[in-house]
């Protein structure tokens, strides 16, 4: 099977809400980092998109959706692919609901978000999970896990170097990820959920530790898309949007912390005699099934079945007999550290 990889970032906002740069400017720096795609999500509002702002900047292509959240403040939710604003006093289960309805599709955003430490900065949970109606979920949250981790003792040295802070999504998030997709598909992403704005940490000395070229070298997701962006033809940028949501909808993509290198060269798919399967597939289970995980050297390779690791290589290469149904996917650690997280390849028993 023929596919396109495309790197980009997911989960950022601009002067449109509480970030600190416009959209373009924005851009100007994912394409200095030559990345091939950014999908907005400024707060309750899709007025980027209406004032055109969606499309090509350069080379990167620009899609725009939004963080929606409840009045208090709470289960917040990035929705793409739809073309209304939703009233900030909508319960979430409402506008879970209305998403759908538009033909849109959502994640949920920092859902085990947990911290006590910053006043100014409180937790953003997600408390509605009899709620079936969300499409996925935002594993790692590079934002969140900074503001988690940090203390008194620690706040210089995060500060000072917050992409080293970057340590993994929770194992709460993950073993939920799991038990959802033994019911159903639940697709991951990862989200740096940039702001671009300055903190004030000591009296009245602020700085600005996230820029958005600092926090664009974190956290990506990388799609594997059916049909070929065409940079080149912004004025078809729609289809190419269109194209960029099939993969991230499907669950065909996979996420990393660029930090500890370019995961560019990862794969993860399923192979029989005569198909090929890739991530957010589900496949029948027959006999001669094998998973194939394509990486670079100098990192382990777990692979998953049903939430627990049932093989750790350490190869570039693997091929690896399919054991049974259930749902699968692969964690990738450099230097000990996490550094890919695949969506999942479901199995299903057709006994």
């Amino acid at each position: 099977m023929s596919l396109y990889l495309y790197n980009g970032v997911i989960h950022i906002h601009s002067t449109y809400s509480d970030g600190a740069l416009s959209i373009p400017e924005i851009a100007a720096s994912a394409a200095a980092l030559k990345l091939d795609y950014m999908l907005m999500t400024d707060h309750n509002t899709l007025k980027p998109k209406f004032d055109g702002l969606e499309g090509y900047h350069s080379s990167v292509l620009v899609g725009i959706g939004m963080e929606i959240n409840d009045p208090a403040d709470t289960n917040h939710y990035l929705a793409f692919d739809i073309d209304e604003d939703f009233s900030e006093l909508l319960p979430p289960g409402e506008y879970v609901r209305r998403v759908k309805e538009q033909g849109g599709f959502g994640f949920i955003a920092h859902p085990d978000e947990n911290r006590s430490h910053l006043d100014a900065y409180p937790p953003y949970p997600w408390n509605l999970w009899d709620n079936q109606a969300f499409d996925g979920i935002e594993i790692w949250n590079q934002m969140s896990e900074w503001m988690e981790g940090l203390t008194s003792k620690n706040k210089f040295r995060r500060v000072l170097h917050p992409r080293r802070s970057i340590l993994g999504p929770k194992q709460v998030t993950l073993q939920r990820w799991d038990e959802l997709n033994l019911k159903r598909k639940v697709v991951g992403l990862g989200g740096v959920d940039a702001h671009g704005v300055n903190y004030k940490l000591w009296g009245l000395f602020r700085l600005i530790i996230f820029r958005y070229k600092v926090v664009f070298r974190t956290i990506r997701t990388h799609l594997l898309t059916l049909n070929k962006l065409h940079p080149e033809n912004p004025a078809n940028y729609k289809q190419d949007i269109t194209t960029l949501y099939e993969a991230l909808r499907h669950g065909r993509s996979f996420f990393s912390n660029h930090y500890l290198g370019d995961a560019s060269a990862f794969r993860f798919y399923a192979v029989s005699a005569d198909s090929e399967f890739q991530m957010g597939d589900t496949v029948p289970f027959r006999p001669d099934l094998r998973f194939i995980i394509k990486n670079t050297g100098q990192a382990v390779t777990r692979l998953l079945h049903n939430g627990q690791i049932i093989a750790n290589f350490s190869a570039p290469e693997i091929s690896y007999p399919v054991p049974s149904p259930g749902v699968y996917r692969v964690e990738v650690l450099r230097e000990a550290q996490p550094w890919i997280f695949s969506n999942h390849i479901r199995i299903e028993d057709v006994r």
